[in-house]
């Protein structure tokens, strides 16, 4: 019988045994992985409390999932591939530099479209011969600081931002020569139209010259010449882009219009899904002119037409008024320019614009050339652009806020009795257009007092062909209400219907401060 006791009592401890081990294996389990957690967390394993001995069976079902989190997980130092990555904002692509030209030197080679490219010379780094490094003082050695007496540094001078345009990088202080060509033209047949540009030295504004937008007039090329090959970048504040021939085609053509017979000065500021017109308007004001803050349109009568040398502004904008008084002495007249002309379509975009008219077409006159050559130059010193010395000094001339065309009344060969820029009076003798065969002869007489500020050349006319162009005196009240008209004489350009393009409402154009 106590055989049997002791019998029963070995096995009651033997069956006891192990979950009494069970208990020790999983506590032992469950303070490595709170020792593990602790090393993680660079906390000391003293630190870390006991497992009370009630919770060590729901620490044990959670320990494998917190190992295999623990597994998981990224250690101290390393990236975690599913996070996210801020990448650096991208800057502006580099252009290669535009190759500093002096532009009065002949060149023996027409403008290609590849730029001749200057790439900025990398400094190598500089190492001592015996490769050693210079001792780094300690702060024991490094002596005592001085403060050097307070002194008022001067202003550092204003940074002059490189001119981005075209696909090159112009540096200040430089002149070049640029290409600027309509992308979807023929590659084998299309010619780069040059644009030049004289980017200063020193800070200011950026003013645009542009000529030949109808390839027969002449006058604005030998202006926009002059004035670009005479400007030396060092002594110029701010910068001067010219673009002498816009109409490239009609200029090689002699020809007023574009080859489709579309007058590109409709078409602005262009469309790039429109005709060839609205095309090439888009592409020369988005790549040139939006890079203007001050524009200059230099034009001549048309079909044998001569104008005064004057401006047309609408001058009930402000800024285009003050950009006219900045132009010395020269006749202005009232006009807000036909729509789609690239003057209306500057001003809308935030570009105070003129359009200087002086002249007649295929022809080169020096007394036309050099009255637009005395208004721009003193535009730039207005500006405080450039230093020109000894400028002329010159009678004021008078704002016309209205004009007249007055029409041919038969058809016949005009002589003309009237000069251009003539004051007139009301029932004065203009000129008298005879019949070759009848021999009959009509006089045109003046229905206004004013000026003559344009007038047709002695030809063979047809009834209604605009014969002369008078301004007179009124206010810009009046001028508001009954707008001068555009720039040409209505109703004579045998340009085809527009019907397509130019008239219909267009995009918005981003200014030039947004650039």
């Amino acid at each position: 019988m106590p055989f049997l006791s002791w019998g029963c009592l070995f096995a009651l401890l033997v069956l006891a045994m192990p979950s009494v081990a069970d208990d020790d294996l999983t506590k032992s389990l469950v303070e490595e992985t709170r020792a593990s957690e602790a090393r993680a967390a660079e906390i000391p394993e003293a630190a870390v409390a006991p497992v009370p001995a009630a919770s060590t069976t729901s620490i044990a079902a959670t320990s494998t999932t917190a190992t295999t989190s623990e597994a998981l997980a990224p250690q101290a130092g390393e990236a975690n591939p599913a996070a996210p990555v801020d990448e650096p904002a991208s800057a502006d692509p580099p252009l290669p530099q535009a190759e500093n030209v002096n532009l009065k030197e002949v060149i023996d080679k027409p403008l290609v479209e590849a730029l001749p490219q200057t790439q900025t010379p990398v400094p190598e780094l500089q190492t001592p011969g015996d490769g050693s490094m210079s001792p780094v003082p300690t702060q024991a050695d490094a002596p005592v600081p001085v403060p050097p007496p307070v002194v008022e540094a001067p202003p550092s001078p204003p940074v002059i931002e490189p001119l981005r345009m075209l696909g090159a990088e112009v540096l200040p202080g430089t002149a070049t020569r640029l290409a600027w060509s309509v992308k979807d033209s023929l590659a084998g047949i299309s010619v780069p139209t040059p644009v030049l540009v004289v980017h200063g030295k020193n800070p200011g504004p950026r003013v645009c010259l542009t000529a030949a937008l109808h390839g027969d007039e002449l006058n604005g090329i030998e202006v926009v010449r002059r004035i670009l090959y005479d400007l030396q970048p060092d002594k110029l504040s701010g910068t001067v882009i010219g673009v002498p021939i816009v109409n490239l085609q009609g200029f090689r053509r002699a020809s007023r219009y574009l080859p489709d017979r579309r007058d590109l000065n409709r078409y602005f500021p262009g469309r790039p899904s429109g005709s060839s017109a609205a095309r090439i308007a888009h592409s020369f004001f988005h790549e040139v002119i939006v890079h203007c803050q001050y524009l200059v349109d230099l034009h001549t009568g048309s079909f044998r037409r001569t104008n005064l040398p004057q401006l047309r502004a609408d001058l009930t904008t402000p800024s285009v008024a003050e950009l006219t008084g900045h132009m010395g002495a020269i006749v202005v007249l009232q006009s807000k320019g036909a729509r789609g002309s690239l003057r209306r379509a500057a001003v809308d975009a935030g570009i105070p614009a003129v359009t200087v008219e002086a002249g007649e077409p295929l022809n080169v006159e020096p007394d036309a050339v050099q009255q637009g050559v005395q208004s721009i130059e003193a535009l730039l010193s207005k500006l405080n652009m450039y230093p020109y010395k000894g400028l002329w000094a010159r009678k004021s001339e008078p704002v016309y806020y209205k004009s007249r065309w007055v029409r041919a009344p038969a058809g016949g060969i005009l002589l003309n009795k009237a000069r251009l820029g003539e004051r007139i009076k009301r029932d004065q003798t203009l000129g008298v257009v005879t019949d070759p065969i009848t021999n009959v002869a009509q006089e045109i007489r003046a229905p206004i007092s004013g000026r003559v500020i344009g007038m047709a050349l002695n030809q063979v006319m047809l009834p209604g062909f605009a014969a002369y162009h008078i301004g007179y005196q009124s206010t810009v009240e009046e001028a508001a209400e009954d707008d001068a008209g555009p720039d040409e004489a209505v109703g004579d350009d045998a340009e085809v219907e527009e019907s397509e393009d130019g008239l219909e409402p267009l995009p918005e154009t981003p200014s030039p401060a947004s650039l």
